[in-house]
């Protein structure tokens, strides 16, 4: 088990470094900070003198090299527009993005595994039909639409809820129902499918055949199995709860990290969008290694070298 977690580990090492690579050269060549921050009218002298204070005019491989040094110290640079550390700026937003993402996850998973169960037991039934109809809708909706949608009947028809800000408590909640509604139609689809793969399963019917009762076939027998497919879903889900809110706290104005990235992204602001990045990453990375724990776990040939599949 220990030797099947490291190897876990030092891949989600691999990805992170692979991450800040792509990240870093993909930004320096994207645009100039210097123009964007400084605007294409500033004097020569002064966008020269921004590029030598951050250390632009150097080679991109100088500059990268320099960064990794600094990042390995724990130092993430600092904002071009205020001068504030960049994982300081990245920090404040972290309690804002979660204040919506962990409700939203919670909504999913209440929502979508009970209805993925229920239409795998009554596969081809009105209500699994129904089930699927709804989440086929709920996950091919892109965010921003069903989020204009909900501000228009639930703000601006019903005047029930504030549509943008965060001013009140009730401001939360437009932004948790929009996150929550797709994941958990995807969630449904997969729990559904996990469910109805395992029912087909041979031990299934050997179990229904010796006379065990329905109920206990399905909380002992299929619900553990397909427990393992599902979970890779879930784990999804947690490592994208940091990064899933982009458009969402774009639409309705909500101080979290999509908003900022969003921001440091038309302002070229190098450091900050790569603590973002960086932050993201490793929340991938971190949820995929807790997903292995968990398949180690649930089944013990992973733990003997068996592989997995995806």
């Amino acid at each position: 088990m220990l030797r099947y977690l490291a190897g876990r580990l030092l891949r989600a090492v691999l990805t992170i470094l692979l991450v800040i690579t792509f990240a870093f050269f993909v930004l320096h060549l994207s645009g100039d900070p210097a123009m964007m921050i400084l605007s294409v009218d500033a004097p020569p002298e002064s966008i020269k003198a921004f590029r030598e204070a951050w250390g632009l005019d150097r080679p991109v491989w100088v500059q990268f090299l320099a960064y990794i040094g600094h990042a390995l110290q724990g130092d993430l640079g600092n904002s071009m527009r205020d001068g504030r550390p960049a994982a300081q700026l990245v920090l404040e937003r972290v309690p804002a993005t979660l204040a919506i993402t962990l409700p939203a996850f919670a909504l999913k998973l209440f929502i979508g595994i009970p209805a993925g169960i229920y239409a795998a037991l009554h596969r081809n039934s009105w209500a699994d039909r129904l089930t699927m109809m709804i989440s086929v809708a709920g996950f091919t909706v892109p965010s921003f639409v069903l989020a204009l949608v909900l501000v228009l009947v639930f703000s601006v028809q019903l005047g029930w809820l504030p549509s943008a800000g965060s001013d009140r408590a009730t401001s939360a909640i437009l932004p948790i129902v929009t996150l929550g509604i797709a994941g958990a139609a995807i969630l449904a689809r997969f729990t559904r499918s996990a469910m109805l793969e395992v029912l087909g399963q041979p031990y299934i019917r050997a179990a229904s055949a010796k006379g065990l009762q329905w109920r206990k076939v399905v909380v002992e027998h299929a619900l553990p199995n397909a427990a393992i497919p599902t979970t890779t879903i879930v784990g999804f889900m947690v490592g994208t709860l940091i990064a899933g809110a982009v458009v969402v706290e774009s639409v309705f104005a909500w101080p979290g990290i999509g908003r900022l990235l969003v921001s440091a992204v038309s302002n070229r602001d190098l450091a900050v969008v790569q603590a973002i990045l960086l932050l993201v990453a490793a929340t991938m990375v971190t949820s995929n290694i807790i997903v292995d724990a968990i398949y180690g776990w649930l089944d013990p040939r992973l733990r003997r070298g068996g592989a997995r599949a995806r």
